[in-house]
């Protein structure tokens, strides 16, 4: 394994946890993919399209000997299985599978954006991601810098799991 990877999960539809959940278990069990660390998970206000319940959110280290496409790709399958549905855009979900970061990887176009294009907007990611990775630089900037510069308001650590 050779790259190190970070993904987004969330989810606002049902069972939340469970979904989230499960699609760490099938990114686990993917060929190629190891689940290294997992974050807490976080309950946060919707961003983008409000009128919608609360999602759950954490942050999963992988390591991979998979390409990025190859990575994106899973977590589309993940999505699927899940039943996540394109309705809205940041509306309700059963899981979102986002890839965050590959390495140093840097690249732009119509499939894949890595770093996350929002990543470093986005409490509900930065804080999870900081919790995996206090030493990560996004932008070649450090990630306390980065949530020191986002309201945390709206995203609340969850103390007790199922």
């Amino acid at each position: 394994m050779k790259h190190n990877v970070f993904l987004s999960l969330g989810s606002n539809i049902g069972d939340r946890q469970l979904h989230l959940e499960e699609a760490t278990r099938l990114l686990n069990e993917t060929k190629g993919l190891s689940i290294v660390k997992k974050s807490s998970f976080y309950e946060t206000d919707p961003v983008g399209y409000t009128d919608q319940d609360t999602f759950l959110n954490c942050v999963i280290e992988v390591a991979t000997d998979l390409e990025p496409y190859e990575v994106l790709s899973h977590c589309m399958r993940v999505e699927q299985e899940l039943k996540r549905k394109r309705i809205i855009r940041w509306g309700p979900r059963t899981i979102d599978v986002d890839v965050l970061l590959y390495d140093d990887v840097v690249m732009t176009d119509e499939k894949l954006t890595i770093p996350h294009p929002r990543m470093h907007e986005r409490a509900f990611v930065l804080i999870p991601l900081y919790e995996l990775a206090q030493n990560i630089k996004i932008q070649n900037r450090p990630i306390k810098e980065l949530i020191d510069q986002v309201s945390d308001d709206g995203i609340r650590k969850l103390t007790h799991e199922k």
